[in-house]
């Protein structure tokens, strides 16, 4: 919770770069998640090259980057204590007291607002509401679920999943169950991975438990277990949806899908590797951005889905 000092007060002086101090806050870097609203467009040939849903996915990706990094303000303002014993996350603007906490609960409103105007005037009702759903989970998940055990990363998967929804409901794409499954164990994996980071930098300072969290170091080989089966499990739908017949009425080369299994077996595994090693610096999905490797296996599978249309 945000501490009984005002809220205007900080533990430092406030920076005069106020404009990159807000950029930071915002975690740009973060908005490359939000490219998932695309994934129902592009996994649907005959409708990825329509002009007029591609717009308004974009339209999409960019009101729902304002909502998340509204939250992701939130999520600091409530966690100053954990952020501020934390090895990096006390370099956070409002942890680290380079920006007001006044001015951060003005900016959260602020970005809020305009990306649910943004969402109204561009597009269709069906993604205002799966805004409006994601920024309560988003409250929901930095106001009590990140302190719950389990519930978290279950929580934590449940918006990455949401925000393909949105996509879907975005450009008027039905989902497949097949890609919710999908989705719900992927995430899964990457959020227990997560988690898995943050303790493997405790132990590696010799700490017992997470500040803010319900896990203990000692969770570290169960965390690992859950999360590396989940992965694999993404990878089984991924099979059986090649197998099945909503494929066939959708790639003119169904065969050629097949190669996408040993591309997600190999990333999977190599993002749970390097979190073993304590190679992987906390959230996977920001990793994979920097990451050669990803990049390339991200290639190959678009090359692939590519060859199948073809």
């Amino acid at each position: 919770m945000v501490p009984e000092q005002s809220v205007w007060e900080n533990p430092r002086p406030v920076t005069r770069h106020l404009a990159l101090d807000s950029l930071r806050a915002l975690r740009p870097h973060q908005w490359t998640k939000n490219l998932l609203v695309f994934v129902p467009l592009a996994l649907t040939p005959q409708h990825v090259g329509d002009p007029a849903k591609q717009l308004t996915a974009l339209f999409a990706f960019l009101a729902l980057s304002m909502v998340a990094s509204a939250g992701y303000v939130v999520n600091d303002l409530l966690d100053l204590d954990a952020d501020r014993q934390h090895p990096t996350k006390r370099d956070r603007p409002f942890a680290s007291g380079a920006l007001p906490l006044g001015w951060g609960w003005a900016l959260a409103g602020l970005l809020g607002a305009a990306g649910l105007g943004l969402a109204l005037a561009t597009t269709p009702e069906g993604f205002v509401g799966m805004l409006v759903l994601y920024a309560g989970a988003t409250l929901a998940y930095s106001g009590f679920f990140k302190r719950q055990l389990l519930l978290d990363v279950i929580v934590l998967a449940g918006l990455y999943t949401l925000r393909v929804i949105a996509g879907a409901a975005a450009v008027d794409i039905g989902l497949t169950p097949w890609l919710l499954a999908f989705s719900l164990f992927i995430f899964l994996s990457l959020a227990f991975a997560k988690r898995y980071a943050e303790l493997r930098l405790l132990a590696s300072r010799s700490e017992t438990h997470a500040q803010g969290r319900a896990y203990q170091v000692d969770d570290l080989d169960l965390i690992a277990m859950l999360g590396s089966t989940s992965g694999y499990l993404s990878v089984l739908v991924l099979c059986l949806y090649i197998n099945s017949e909503e494929v066939r009425a959708l790639y003119r080369t169904v065969d050629v899908l097949w190669f996408l299994s040993p591309i997600l077996l190999y990333w999977i595994s190599r993002i749970w590797l390097l979190a073993k090693r304590g190679e992987l610096p906390g959230d996977p999905v920001a990793f994979a951005v920097r990451d050669p490797a990803s990049w390339v296996s991200g290639a190959l599978m678009a090359g692939v889905i590519v060859a199948a249309v073809m």
